[in-house]
Formats: structure tokens, sequence, C-alpha cells
């Protein structure tokens, strides 16, 4: 974004001519050089590592075994390398989480004047039972670290066995956001200013800020794939923990995942209340109390009985439930509430065109919501074949989701889905629209500005992969109803 800046892509090996500013050091790459942040990348494990498509020279019979050799032998010694990395950052880990959970929350427990137990489970989330976790998980690998040969650890198992465990950082990083809300509505008064950096000397901590301590969970729980990716890398495939490795891999990158997608279902719900408070003559109960995803919405025909009554009505299909609005005759982009259907007592029909028994109309691209408790039945019809058979995905996909969340436990929280009704009535009664940014973590962050000068120093760094942004707002910001 600047003349100076350096661009990369994830998988770039970055020359650093320049490391001494703490937050952007001077690089080179192979087109050129510039400015980079600090924090998007990460040191190379061995920087005497050999390219990955260098060819060695052919030779002899005998000197090729002894070329054999002295490779297994160097590939043992970057295993053991990040092993090493691996337990060295666990054991900093822990001390951090320590300091924390004792140098903060234990302090803050003291002070019942300046903190309730509301405010500290804001700002301080679960990072208790993560500490409580992480101890464990530490123990585990250092059982299974071999002091000998330390290549041959077997580090793999230990990810596996603590990968349900690691599910709880979920909960973490989606609060963090209000974490840092509340921190910075406290920091605005010296005497919280004053108790935190007092609560950091007692600890002995490094001269960061609370909101940067705890950012490091957020950030470790991503660090975990790339980790495994590295040793999975120096893990010979008839090594004894070669399959847990690329077990675990794999299995950390869906926790990561399931992190992120909680993440992103969070950062909507904001969307939806500011969506229902645009809804004239909404009845009933918020649509937050069941429902956190938009899976799909378009205009359907409604055929009604009992005289068969056709009705053009605006769908919109939610986890867990199904709304229906009319559109205003001479302002088509407001919408009017006139229902809503419980997807989890509903069954989807495929119905084929021509005659339908029940109505005794004839129906062209139609299907049929079956309410198994009432027995009552709704016949929808779609404009085209296409958009017919969407729909019927669409339905397949609401259950999907609705099973997925039930097998993860996602919920969104009383508190929650307060404060976003709250955020969609401020917002409706200035008549803004507030824009709803994504997490810290997943997001550039505004660095200060470029250092203007360069000096010389030099290390290897390897980026790391760039967030994939959510796509979830691309189609619904289509929708008329949401545009102002």
């Amino acid at each position: 974004m600047d003349d100076q800046e350096l661009g990369f892509k994830a998988g770039d090996v970055i020359e650093v001519m320049d490391a001494t500013n703490r937050e952007w050091w001077w690089g080179r790459v192979a087109d050129g050089e510039g400015w980079f942040p600090a924090s998007f990348v990460r040191l190379r494990v061995n920087q005497d590592e050999p390219a990955d498509n260098y060819e060695a020279p052919r030779a002899g019979a005998g000197e090729a075994d002894d070329n054999v050799a002295e490779a297994q032998s160097c590939k043992d010694q970057m295993r053991t390398n990040v092993i090493n990395e691996i337990l060295s950052t666990e054991r900093d880990y822990i001390k951090h989480l320590r300091d924390i959970c004792e140098g903060y929350v234990r302090q803050c427990r003291k002070r019942e004047d300046m903190f309730s137990e509301e405010q500290l489970r804001t700002i301080f989330g679960n990072i208790e039972d993560i500490y409580r976790c992480q101890k464990a998980f530490v123990k585990a690998l250092e059982q299974k670290f071999n002091t000998e040969r330390p290549h041959l650890s077997e580090l793999g198992a230990c990810f596996l066995e603590h990968q349900a465990d690691f599910q709880i950082y979920s909960e973490y990083c989606n609060n963090h956001p209000n974490a840092c809300v509340e921190l910075s509505r406290l920091t605005k008064l010296s005497k919280y200013v004053y108790f935190f950096e007092a609560c950091r000397l007692l600890q002995r901590m490094i001269d960061i800020s609370l909101d940067g301590f705890l950012l490091t969970p957020v950030q470790k729980i991503c660090k975990y794939p790339l980790q495994l990716a590295e040793l999975l890398k120096y893990t010979h495939p008839q090594h004894r923990d070669f399959k847990n490795v690329e077990a675990a891999l794999h299995a950390m990158k869906n926790v990561a995942q399931l992190i992120n997608e909680r993440k992103r279902r969070l950062e909507n719900i904001d969307k939806i209340a500011q969506w229902q408070s645009s809804i004239e003559d909404w009845e009933g109960e918020d649509l937050l109390v069941r429902s956190s995803e938009l899976i799909y919405s378009g205009e359907l025909t409604r055929v009604t009985q009992p005289q068969a009554k056709s009705q053009q009505r605006m769908f919109f299909l939610f986890d867990r439930q199904l709304i229906y609005c009319k559109k205003d005759l001479l302002r088509r982009d407001v919408l009017y509430y006139k229902g809503r259907l419980d997807m989890d007592d509903l069954e989807v029909v495929d119905v084929e065109d021509g005659k339908d028994r029940d109505l005794h109309v004839s129906v062209k691209n139609a299907f049929r919501l079956y309410c198994g408790a009432t027995g009552d039945s709704h016949l929808l019809c779609a404009r085209k074949p296409e958009q017919k058979q969407r729909w019927l995905k669409a339905f397949a996909r609401e259950r999907e989701q609705v099973r997925l969340d039930q097998e993860t436990g996602f919920s969104i929280t009383e508190l929650q889905r307060k404060q976003a009704m709250l955020n969609a009535s401020k917002q409706q009664a200035t008549g803004k629209p507030k824009a709803v940014g994504r997490p810290g973590y997943l997001t550039r962050h505004k660095h200060p500005s470029l250092p203007a000068s360069r000096p010389q120093q030099q290390v290897l760094v390897l980026a790391e992969p760039r967030r994939k942004p959510s796509n979830f707002w691309h189609s619904i910001s289509r929708l008329a109803p949401f545009r102002k």
C-alpha cells in the first residue's frame, strides 16, 4: 500500500536486511526490497536449510550412499530443531498464561471495588481453563520427548489426544473483541491504567499492555498447524510418528477452521439484528433467539388453501427457521413481516410439475413443506427449475448446519444477542449504518508510520499464510432489504 512497502505471498522466503525496528522490518525478495510488518512472518526453523528444489550432483555408488546418509542426518537434525522449537514455545506460552492468571486475574479478584465478576469474565474469558489444559498438554509433550535422540520423539499422538481440549479456544476467540472493548473503556480511567501497570511490574512481565498479552492465545491456536506442517515436512514416511503427525495436522487445521467459522458467525449477528430491525410489523421472538446464519433467500409464490390463492413473498432461510415477508407496493425495498416456519418440524418434499392433488391446481417448479406437529403443509413455487433446485439444496444445507452446531456446541449467548439488538436499535435511531469490523487477528493491523532509514541486519523468515476473508455478506449485500 506504500511505495516502500514489500509485497509477498504465503511461502515466500524473505531476506531481512534490517530488524532493528520492532514492528517493521526491511527485507528483500526476488522482486525487490521494502518494509513489511514483522508480525506477518515467522522465523525459519533452520537457517541453513537447503532449497526444496535443490538437486545434488550425481556421484558413484559408494559416494551416493554417503550422500544419502548425510541427507538423512540433515533431515533428522531439522526434525530435532522443529521439535525443540515446539517444546520451547509451549514452555514460554505456559509461563505467559501463568503470568496472566497469577499476575492479573488473581489481583483483579482481590479488588471487588474495581472489578465485578461479569467484568472479569468479559476481560479474561476462559483463560484459566486454557491454562489448565495447556499445562496438561505440555506435560504430555515432555513425556513423549526423547532426550537422547530427539528426532525420534513422537509428538503427533499428543496433539490427537488433546484435540478436543483445543476447542475451548473458540469461546476465548469469540469473546476477545468484547475484552478489547471493555479494556479500552477501563483504561480511559487513570486508576485502571496504574493498577494494570502495577500488576505487570509485580509479576515481572515484559513491557506490553494487557490487551497485547490477551491476544497471545488467539495467535497461538493459529500457529499449531504451521508447526505441525513443518514437523511433517521433516518426518520420514517410515517414521513411527509420521501417520500421527499427518492426522494431527489435519485435526488442528479443523480446530482452527472451526474457531474461524464460529468467529465469522458471531460477526454476522449484528447484521442479522439490523436486518430484523428494518422489517416492518415484526412479531414474535427475535430472530437471534434461535438463528445466527442466513442460508438462502429469494422470491417464491406461496399457494394457500382453501381457494388456491397465490401470493408473492420474499423468503429468508435461516438456521432453524424460514421467515417470509411481503414487499411494499410502492417502495419495493420495504418489507412487512408475514410469518415464520419452524424448520425443525418441517419436511421438505419435491413436487412434480402438474396438477396438485391437495389444491387441485396446476403447479410448476414447486415443493411442499410439511409440518409434522400440526399436519399443515405449505406449497411454494419458484419461477425457474434452477431456482427450485437451489432452494432444495439450501434446505439440505440448513439441516447440515444445525447438525454441525449441535455437534460442536455452537450457540449465541443471551448477552451477545441483547448487545446485537441494542446496537441495531441505536443504529435505527440515528439512521446511520454502523460498520461491523472483522476481529483484530483476521485483519491487517494499522502499523505506525514506515521507518525512514534502514541499517543492515540479516535473518531469514517465512511468510505466514493470509487469512481467507469471509464471503458471507457478499451474497446478502445484493438483497434489497439490506440496502440503505
